[in-house]
């Protein structure tokens, strides 16, 4: 879960004071448990006209194995993983657990199917959030805008015509990796930028692609092939590390790589080396392994990350020789850090717990 505290003063919508007000549990007040204080106050007080609500005051997975005793709902709002451990510390009562994030690499599903344990998560409301933060982090990138901020503070701006040159993105072919809700938003995005075409991969070929004019190829050709890479499928042990030396080394030197789905889906030495070596142009990271980022890891010492940043370097790529510092930009994992994402998510993730603890169905299930 990332950290710090997000505060909300506008007044909670009256349609989220409606929805959850359908749900009747009669004299019965289910234990909720809700794992992390730093959400809207008035999400709680309504809960609590509902249930018996426990919240755990930061996010730490100690206090919630002890909170979680007797618990008929949780509300998980933290990234631990959430397993064996906490459905057995909860008790045989429990009956719903709903994450507040689209992706679930961290919970063990199957333990959820095999104990008969409802699961829900916040699909969807991520994606234009999401896909924003994957826009912006393509254009600082690309066009050298931590660089140049540097280059400024440092005293370095020079005036002359071939200085911080950049890529260009009208014209160029686009590859999104994972052609979900996130990476169909992105492409949506992406029509106003008037690129040529867009590649995309994934599990399957999807409806959704060939009405947007996106080509299905497969993993290998979207690398050679495209200018703009996104990062956007889930987690899982086909993607742990599908970025690595290999795959980085088959895309372009002129190419720019952007993540925003799971930092596990890029091996990370790997990445490095290959911004070191000119094997790729730039990268643009949301996400990252681990959580929080190492102040020290080598994302961080390359020379326009931070404190070791070097005035001139030439390395030679396959097309020609560039000016590069080894263009990286680093953001700490804002994908769905908006305040109507947070209402919206919270939103679900209530809706899911409730409605099961009422006797419904999940508003939104996880479905593997």
């Amino acid at each position: 879960m990332r950290s710090g505290i997000l505060r909300m003063t506008r007044t909670l919508p009256k349609m989220l004071e409606q929805q959850l007000a359908d749900y009747d549990f009669g004299a019965r007040r289910p234990k909720l448990l809700v794992t992390c204080s730093d959400i809207p106050t008035g999400f709680i007080d309504i809960l609590r006209q509902k249930c018996e609500v426990t919240v755990c005051s930061g996010a730490e997975l100690t206090e919630i194995l002890r909170s979680v005793p007797g618990a008929e709902g949780i509300l998980w709002l933290t990234t631990d993983r959430l397993d064996a451990e906490t459905l057995n510390a909860a008790g045989p009562q429990l009956k719903v657990v709903s994450t507040m994030t689209s992706g679930m690499d961290y919970v063990d599903a199957e333990v959820f199917a095999k104990r008969g344990v409802a699961l829900g998560h916040t699909p969807n409301v991520v994606n234009d959030p999401v896909a924003d933060i994957a826009i912006g982090l393509m254009l600082a990138a690309a066009r050298r805008f931590h660089e140049g901020r540097q280059k400024i503070a440092t005293g370095q701006w020079e005036m002359r015509p071939q200085w911080l040159l950049g890529q260009d993105v009208p014209g160029s072919t686009v590859g999104i990796v994972g052609f979900g809700g996130i990476g169909q938003t992105i492409l949506k995005r992406l029509k106003g930028f008037d690129i040529a075409r867009c590649l995309y991969t994934g599990r399957n070929q999807k409806v959704e692609g060939d009405l947007a004019g996106a080509a299905y190829v497969d993993l290998p050709t979207l690398l050679k092939e495209s200018d703009f890479i996104f990062i956007a499928c889930p987690l899982t042990g086909e993607t742990s590390k599908m970025f690595n030396r290999e795959t980085l080394a088959m895309m372009k030197s002129t190419s720019v790589l952007v993540n925003v789905a799971r930092g596990g889906v890029v091996d990370q030495p790997a990445l490095v080396e290959a911004l070191k070596n000119g094997t790729i142009f730039a990268a643009g990271l949301d996400v990252m392994t681990p959580e929080p980022l190492d102040p020290n890891d080598p994302l961080m010492n390359l020379p326009n990350c931070g404190k070791n940043f070097v005035q001139k370097e030439i390395i030679t790529f396959r097309s020609g020789n560039y000016f590069h510092p080894y263009f990286i930009v680093i953001v700490p994992h804002l994908g769905t850090a908006t305040k109507q994402s947070l209402l919206d998510m919270f939103s679900i993730a209530a809706r899911n717990v409730l409605s099961v603890l009422s006797g419904g169905q999940l508003v939104a299930p996880y479905k593997k």
